[in-house]
């Protein structure tokens, strides 16, 4: 059990979050949402005593053990990738270096085989003899292959690293599990295996996450850190989204009824005061007035942004022939004979571990890339915009204003009606006037968000559009999807976006070939368990 009391956090100068009084329990999955800088990833290390908090105390059940996932890719270069799963048990990996190191000495004597034999039987009482197994089955499920199990980490793909410190922060049956942002840069297959992993977990889980999904599928409490303050709510993310959205509407309904009232005894006010027959009747509507207030709603530090793409044109019958895509790319092929076409109705989503492949296609439709054989074919009543992976060239070197930016991809060029565009984008007053160059990840995607709405494209094209956005931006990108009424081709991880949004699923094979069906995406993964079953 975890309890916080009076919990406050200040960085220079300015609150956090003041006053938390929070219990966290065993059995329980605890997500922990707010907006970007609202101090998520802060409280996580304030509960797992990486960080002193400035007022009110955290107390951890004694003899608790907890494990975190790490961040630091490049903190454990010097051993396998077996051996930095096992460190997730950092007492079971020392146990078993001092058991071994005895057993190598030349000189072995009586005092060492008395401290062996402590060492072997608290080993076996850590599960040392199933670790390895143990280890492996974790990386098995994540998606790292056993071939690079004896790896060593500084050898290994930045891509596994990531699944390797994941593995390590589950490994060994922790009483509490602490991950920050654990589904990033995860594929779907690992995620579903880590939300699996999960359900079936005794422990207790603190979770910060922006995966929608995820938190519906694994999370018995939301944690929310909004208005300064750190408020628990029982339920899922939905649960407490439609809760919040409902309070929000509740007060905003009895703010304009007594705005209403305040207004109508004001005029009455002002009407008769000065009348001798009705003074009294004022006098009593004064007092009225003096005890009606309007409730002051809370800041929130939540900002959605409005993301709609409206087509210039409608479209055509035909709109995209790929015919028979083949390319190779340093020696790897990504594509091989891919063949498909795409209706008008089509939202499709790219979906598969190879995303070597999905970038590749989608810079082969852009015209950024040409196929090795094989040919594709736009329908000439479409018009493309494309949201890239790697949206760096849009940026680098750009010594321009963001208004100035912008202006170069609109039609209409007055700067009235480009501040008022990039208003609705959360960049407002003198943010629009802000060099390019010193925007963050987020920011850079809204603004090829906004670059793409100004096209008026009828096809849209979107690789990985989630990264780098926080989950109030996700929700604007996932409505402005499902409205659109043109087509959408889509890559990305985010398991809700792409079930919502989607209507048929390209999956992208190892070999290069790709599995075509329509259906919703959880009607793909659907069909894709009955397959494993079979088989």
């Amino acid at each position: 059990m975890i309890t916080v009391s009076n919990l406050g956090m200040q960085f220079g100068g300015q609150w956090l979050f003041q006053h938390a009084d929070l219990q966290f329990l065993p059995g329980n999955c605890y997500g922990v949402i707010g907006a970007n800088g609202a101090g998520k990833s802060t409280f996580l290390k304030l509960l797992c005593g990486e960080l002193d908090s400035t007022t009110g105390e955290i107390a951890v059940t004694p003899g608790q053990r907890i494990s975190v996932l790490r961040q630091n890719q490049n903190a454990y270069d010097e051993y396998t990738v077996l051996d930095a799963v096992i460190m997730g048990n950092r007492k079971l990996y020392d146990v078993r270096q001092e058991k071994d190191a005895i057993y190598e000495k030349p000189d072995f004597s009586d005092e060492d085989g008395i401290r062996a034999a402590e060492l072997e039987a608290e080993f076996a009482e850590l599960g040392g003899w199933e670790a390895e197994s143990d280890a492996s089955r974790l990386l098995q499920g994540l998606g790292v292959p056993t071939e690079n199990h004896y790896d060593r980490m500084a050898d290994t793909d930045p891509r596994l690293k990531v699944k390797v410190l994941l593995a390590q922060a589950l490994f060994g049956s922790p009483d509490i599990v602490m991950l920050d942002e654990p589904t990033n840069n995860l594929d779907i297959e690992s995620i579903d295996f880590l939300e699996d992993f999960l359900l079936d977990f005794p422990g207790m889980v603190i979770a910060v996450s922006h995966d929608r999904h995820f938190l519906n599928t694994v999370c018995t409490h939301i944690v929310d850190i909004d208005y300064g303050k750190i408020k628990m709510y029982v339920g899922n993310y939905d649960f407490w989204y439609e809760s919040s959205q409902l309070v929000q509407a509740m007060i905003r309904n009895k703010n304009k009824r007594n705005q209403e009232k305040i207004e109508e005894l004001q005029l009455f006010i002002q009407r008769f005061a000065a009348n001798k027959a009705k003074s009294k009747q004022a006098t009593a509507r004064r007092r009225l007035l003096d005890k009606l207030t309007v409730e002051e709603m809370p800041a929130s530090t939540r900002r959605y942004p409005f993301v709609g793409f409206q087509p210039e044109r409608e479209l055509g019958k035909d709109i995209l022939t790929v015919k028979d895509v083949s390319v190779t790319v340093d020696g790897v092929k990504l594509l091989d004979k891919v063949y498909f076409n795409v209706g008008r109705t089509d939202k499709i989503a790219f979906v598969g571990e190879n995303e070597l492949a999905q970038t590749a296609l989608f810079q082969i439709l852009m015209g950024e890339l040409e196929p090795d054989e094989g040919s594709i074919k736009w329908g000439v009543s479409t018009a493309r915009s494309y949201l890239p992976k790697d949206n760096s060239p849009y940026f680098d070197g750009c010594k321009t204003e963001l208004v100035d930016w912008l202006r170069q991809y609109s039609i209409k060029k007055d700067d009235v009606y480009l501040r008022g565009f990039l208003g609705r984008m959360l960049f407002s007053g003198e943010d629009a006037f802000k060099p390019v160059e010193v925007l963050s990840g987020g920011e850079k995607v809204r603004c090829m968000l906004s670059k793409m709405m100004l096209s008026g494209a009828n096809v849209v094209l979107l690789d990985q559009p989630t990264n780098h956005l926080d989950m109030e931006s996700i929700q604007a990108v996932n409505k402005g999807l499902i409205a659109f009424p043109g087509v959408v081709l889509l890559a990305s991880h985010d398991h809700e976006m792409l079930s919502s949004v989607c209507n048929r699923v390209i999956a992208f094979q190892p070999d290069g070939t790709i599995i075509d069906r329509y259906g919703t995406f959880d009607d793909y993964l659907a069909w894709q368990a009955e397959q494993k079953g079979k088989s």
